[in-house]
């Protein structure tokens, strides 16, 4: 089909003879048997499963969006909305400017430049950006503070989860027992 006006009549172009199908054709003198089934090849995105394992995918809880729940699993999540409710993940939580999560937060790596009233417990790193505000307790392997950030809640950081004490007295007696 033509664009233009000047080739409004293009040329007529003899259409490609087609293939004659598998059944037809006469079979070659080679020691295969002829098939009408083209060989199984293994499929590109199957062997890239275990690479996408390995790279989490992101999802995103949009700006001007606001929902209350849960949630769980591995991957990464960002928000840039609001949300309510607590954030277990195997991945990171970025919560970016202009984000408000409210809830208790688990995951790898916390990285806050909008606001967080709740706690963040057992993370690998919590990353508390210009501007971020915490409102609440932070239990992580290490901390990083910008200045203009603010937090109010108690903090320790540097500690391994092998290193964290039982509940015992000095004696070394359960205080549960």
């Amino acid at each position: 089909m033509a664009l233009w006006p000047k080739e409004a009549n293009p040329p007529a172009t003899p259409a490609p003879a087609s293939p004659e199908p598998l059944a037809a054709r006469p079979a070659a003198a080679s020691n295969a048997p002829a098939t009408t089934t083209p060989p199984i090849t293994p499929k590109p995105d199957l062997a890239a499963k275990p690479k996408e394992r390995a790279e989490m995918k992101e999802s995103v809880i949009a700006a001007g969006l606001t929902i209350e729940g849960k949630i769980a699993g591995s991957g990464h999540v960002r928000v840039a909305g609001k949300f309510k409710g607590d954030v277990q993940v195997e991945g990171n939580l970025h919560i970016d400017v202009g984000a408000k999560v409210e809830g208790q937060v688990r995951a790898s790596e916390v990285i806050i430049s909008g606001e967080l009233q709740g706690n963040i417990d057992g993370a690998r790193r919590v990353e508390l950006q210009q501007g971020g505000v915490i409102t609440g307790d932070v239990k992580a392997g290490s901390l990083t503070v910008a200045a203009g950030s603010r937090m109010r809640g108690q903090v320790e950081f540097g500690w391994e989860d092998s290193g964290k004490a039982s509940a015992t007295d000095i004696k070394g007696h359960s205080s549960a027992a």
